[in-house]
């Protein structure tokens, strides 16, 4: 049943898609039936449950400075007349760009590469950016009030498939949580699958790759500190390499950005082997060299706390046009490794 019921959602994401797409969807051209397989496998384990991986979205939460302020709308009530009905018009956010905010995932649009560093003065010159696929800038975003033509929200299908949870803090930290500024290296990464119930699984084609730095432990709602987002432990350009060599899907983590950021009063050496100029090294390689997506703001806490280290994750995010980013809610279905 399960099966026929996945074979269903794909058959109709796969019809959707069906149009010249495939050049723009990276690596969730793996996903198919062999994916959507291993959740039936796991949604009907008795001993699965579900878990909520996203955060509750208020105009208090923690919020992107790169993606301006909520602006919540609250109107009055009203009805129309002669009816017994009531409507309400509330909306979280008047503000544009509602997708980087929150439990989201970033298109491949998101990230182009320039020819060489930008100036900060003058105006950007898209035809000298490259994307994803070898896209040019121009192709991608042609001026600076359209929205994206190629590689935007739109080209992604749902993602449906296996999800390992390699949990750093656990395994690699010794229970404590990274520190701003720290990276998750490929060394972390072994060692903690070595010590979890995956070590004969591992890492394989079409997973999403969900990593525990125990960072979310600073996420406050309402966000009084600021800390949440001004820095955070990260994972390593190598590590970006690596993970992408296993043709995964998608790499999310209990971060801000799957960067890691400094404190700038207690600066960190940037491991050997990173790109130069540019601040978000492992974004740039997973969105516009590896058709990696981006997963940021996970709540991975409880999965971490009960041990499901192997799931289904159905991650839906929403078909707007244009859009470099959108918000989620994605869950994950699977039984405990205790």
């Amino acid at each position: 049943m399960y099966k026929l019921i996945f074979f269903c959602i794909g058959l109709s994401s796969t019809l959707v898609h069906s149009s010249d797409l495939s050049t723009q969807r990276g690596m969730t051209n793996i996903l198919g039936l062999e994916t959507w397989s291993r959740c039936s496998e796991l949604i009907s384990n008795p001993k699965s449950n579900s878990y909520e991986l996203s955060y509750l979205r208020t105009h208090s939460m923690p919020l992107s400075p790169f993606a301006g302020q909520y602006k919540p709308k609250f109107l009055p009530p009203s009805s129309m007349p002669d009816t017994v009905q009531v409507l309400t018009m509330d909306v979280l956010n008047e503000n544009v760009n509602d997708g980087n905010q929150g439990t989201q995932m970033d298109a491949l649009g998101h990230f182009g590469h320039l020819d060489a560093p930008w100036d900060g003065k003058s105006e950007l010159d898209m035809s000298n950016a490259t994307f994803f696929g070898g896209l040019n800038g121009k192709d991608v975003k042609p001026s600076s009030d359209s929205p994206l033509l190629k590689l935007g929200m739109e080209t992604v299908p749902p993602i449906i498939t296996s999800a390992v949870l390699i949990d750093v803090k656990k395994y690699a930290f010794e229970g404590q949580s990274m520190s701003a500024g720290e990276y998750v290296t490929v060394q972390d990464i072994k060692k903690s699958i070595a010590a979890s119930s995956l070590k004969t699984r591992g890492i394989i084609e079409g997973d999403v790759v969900l990593i525990y730095t125990g960072w979310s432990d600073n996420y406050q709602d309402p966000d009084e500190s600021k800390l949440y987002y001004s820095m955070a432990p990260g994972i390593s350009y190598k590590l970006a390499k690596y993970l992408a060599s296993k043709k995964v899907v998608a790499v999310g983590l209990d971060t801000p950005f799957v960067d890691a950021l400094a404190d700038p009063k207690n600066p960190v050496p940037i491991p050997e082997g990173t790109p130069e100029n540019m601040l978000f090294p492992v974004h740039h390689y997973f969105l516009t060299q590896a058709g990696v997506h981006t997963l940021e703001n996970f709540n991975l806490k409880k999965i971490s706390d009960d041990s499901v280290e192997l799931s289904c994750v159905m991650i839906l995010p929403l078909m707007v046009k244009g859009s470099s980013a959108s918000s989620i809610r994605p869950v994950a279905i699977g039984p405990s490794s205790l």
